[in-house]
């Protein structure tokens, strides 16, 4: 008797139902476990909002879209809004991988790569860290999905859809570059996409991403472009692309562990399999997959001439294509050796690192004591440099600086917003000034272990006078066996309307000395002449001889009327 599993079955004859149940769980999971148990936002999600709630066309960390989009979630929705946000778009990017597999492989295959991508999240996209690489992802499988289409049919719907990818991914990334480049590649590298060249199709898609990039590279223009990177920058690239490598690799276990179970390369199912069939796939789609699941991995190596922060390398949009290839690699018949145990496997790696990560969060504290970032106290700590700012100088907080991940969280966490300055930034961008920090105050952080709280060096060459406050400690939600988190920290107070800057400040308290007195070997200044006191009265005549005048006394002055400048003040 042949039995089948439910897993395999709901594939063979409901995929869209296994494949929307698939992006239900991660849109829901992923949600809700980060609201629930994060007290701090994850990774670089902190400073994304930081840099989205200036509004700025441009930063060293990218273009603006993807941070724009999280701060414009945020004031709608709180964090909810921006873990939402990205679980849509990773649930769009499988519906954009499950819509081209459909043109290519049929729909049940198509699902299947769409599973297999499940496998692919769960190690390589931190998927509740909105930012520009979960955003890329999506935009990066529409591209090609709608590049496909056009290419296909000659739809110049697709061509104008087509354009508006790449003109968004180009606001995302300036991976997108490299990304758009590929797609122009394979245009004129095949004789059918030459082709299209002779179409109005692909010049619209042109037309469409000048228009959406125009605004930015009016920006650029004004602002006096980019500056080249330096040699040691192009250096710590290079390092930061070996270890996307690396992680690219490890980044795939999910789905190794899920073709292993499939194929039974170690176990060999003892009963039939069943097997799921496909029409035989037209060789030019094949080279279509292989060419954008593996150059897009080899070209990010020139991001690194490119990139001035090695924060802007990402994984997501590089393993967009690998669940397809390998459903195009497996063949036209594909054996599911273990359909019992593949369906668990499946649901384990949806359903259990979210149940990890609420574990990690709340338990492990009282087991291995290891600070994880999500557990920092965000809202104790922005409301206490809010209220300190506040109470001492009667203004609110509107600039913080120091250590970046630090002072990126105050900016997302203190109630008045305050802008994030950063020391570091290229100076063709807008940034925070010191002019601006000098007028309004701000305030310094940096993460301590002791209990003086002395600046780290860095922090002290760009504050040369700044004083130390006593540190300050906070408490997690779940402080288990680990230690405070301790914050040393310092105040810039704002200058007093109408006071000059500082520095210039600095000679007048000198013009305003008492004048010193005279050394002491020079004559002191003559005291005007005095008029002599009345003389007394004749004597009565006398009986006995008077004494000598060189021995009487001198008169005694009347006190009724002194001179008038011996009890001046001195």
């Amino acid at each position: 008797m042949v039995s089948i599993s439910l897993f395999v079955e709901l594939l063979r004859t409901r995929p869209l139902t296994l494949f929307w149940s698939m992006a239900g769980l991660q849109l829901v999971l992923w949600t809700l476990v980060p609201l629930v148990f994060y007290t701090a936002p994850p990774g670089q999600l902190p400073l994304v909002l930081a840099l989205g709630h200036e509004f700025q066309l441009g930063t060293d960390f990218g273009p603006p879209l993807a941070f724009w989009l999280a701060e414009l979630a945020y004031r709608a929705f709180g964090m909810f809004g921006v873990y939402l946000l990205s679980q849509v778009s990773i649930v769009v990017t499988f519906w954009a991988v499950l819509a081209l597999g459909r043109a290519v492989v049929g729909e049940v295959h198509a699902v299947m790569a769409a599973l297999l991508m499940a496998g692919i999240a769960v190690f390589s996209v931190p998927t509740p860290e909105f930012g520009p690489a979960i955003l890329a992802a999506p935009l990066w499988a529409l591209l090609l999905y709608h590049y496909w289409r056009a290419a296909g049919s000659g739809d110049v719907r697709y061509w104008l859809a087509a354009g508006i990818d790449a003109g968004l991914l180009l606001l995302t990334t300036y991976a997108g570059l490299i990304l758009l480049g590929l797609v122009v590649m394979f245009l004129l590298w095949s004789r059918v996409g030459r082709s299209h060249l002779e179409t109005v199709g692909p010049w619209i898609a042109g037309l469409v991403i000048v228009i959406i990039e125009f605004p930015y590279l009016i920006w650029l223009d004004l602002g006096g472009g980019t500056n080249l990177i330096g040699l040691d920058d192009v250096v710590q690239n290079l390092r930061t692309y070996a270890w996307l490598l690396v992680a690219l690799v490890l980044s795939h276990a999910g789905l190794a562990i899920l073709v292993i179970l499939a194929r039974g390369y170690f176990f060999p199912s003892r009963s039939k399999p069943p097997e799921v069939q496909r029409e035989p796939v037209d060789s030019g789609a094949k080279v279509f997959v292989y060419f954008f699941a593996l150059a897009p991995i080899l070209a990010m190596a020139l991001f690194a001439l490119i990139s001035h922060r090695p924060e802007n390398f990402m994984a997501a949009p590089l393993a967009v294509m690998s669940g397809l290839a390998v459903v195009v690699a497996a063949g036209d018949r594909i054996r599911i050796e273990h359909q019992y145990v593949i369906g668990y496997a499946w649901a384990a790696l949806m359903i259990l690192p979210p149940v990890l990560v609420a574990f990690a969060v709340t338990i492990q504290p009282w087991i291995f004591a290891i600070d994880l970032k999500v557990g920092r106290p965000a809202r104790d700590i922005g409301s206490f440099f809010a209220e300190s700012f506040q109470r001492r100088t009667g203004r609110p907080l509107e600039i913080v600086a120091g250590d970046l991940p630090t002072a990126a969280l105050i900016s997302l966490a203190a109630p008045s917003r305050p802008s994030l300055y950063m020391q570091s930034a290229p100076e063709y961008l807008p940034k925070v000034t010191r002019s601006e920090i000098e007028e309004k105050g701000a305030i310094v952080v940096w993460p301590t272990a002791d209990v003086g709280g002395k600046p780290p060096a860095e922090i002290l060459q760009a504050f040369p006078n700044l004083v130390a406050e006593v540190p300050q400690a906070f408490a997690r939600r779940f402080q288990g066996r680990m230690p405070l988190m301790r914050l040393g920290w310092a105040m810039i107070r704002p200058r007093t309307p109408g006071a000059a800057p500082d520095v210039q400040a600095q000679p007048e308290p000198q013009q305003m000395q008492p004048i010193p007195l005279p050394p002491p070997e020079l004559e002191p200044p003559a005291l005007p002449p005095q008029p002599a006191p009345p003389a007394p009265p004749p004597p009565p005549p006398v009986q006995h001889q008077a004494p000598p005048p060189a021995a009487s006394p001198p008169p005694r002055p009347r006190p009724s009327r002194p001179p008038p400048d011996r009890f001046a003040p001195q």
